[in-house]
């Protein structure tokens, strides 16, 4: 079920592990995960869910990658769906061009195993 959104974030992010990415680099689009492919779309989250994200989906994933996208460029190819706990989450049916990741960073996994994130922008539109 697709909801609607009155404000949607700025920004969305999506975790990648460094081999995808270096693969998506070379080919100028990213196709997703394994899962995300099984699924038919790229799973993204906010600056909100990521963390938890990473938690239940990549847990103790030593080369993972944190991508920033500003939302608007996606287009009506970036869905906002119900999920986890009726939350909603941003997911793009398409490939995602390199071009248009704004940011990458590396997530080092803390002493408690789970992965450290930058400061990530909450901004609403």
């Amino acid at each position: 079920m697709v909801a609607a959104m009155t404000a949607a974030p700025r920004y969305v992010y999506n975790l990648c592990r460094r081999p995808d990415w270096d693969a998506a680099v070379a080919a100028g689009e990213y196709r997703g995960s394994a899962d995300d492919r099984r699924d038919g779309f790229i799973h993204f989250s906010t600056a909100a869910q990521v963390a938890e994200s990473a938690a239940k989906h990549r847990a103790g994933v030593a080369d993972l990658l944190l991508l920033t996208v500003e939302a608007a460029v996606l287009g009506a190819a970036l869905r906002w769906e119900t999920s986890r706990g009726g939350q909603l989450f941003p997911h793009l049916y398409g490939a995602l061009p390199v071009a248009s990741v704004l940011r990458v960073d590396a997530l080092a996994l803390g002493p408690d195993g789970r992965h450290v994130f930058p400061a990530l922008n909450h901004d609403r539109r």
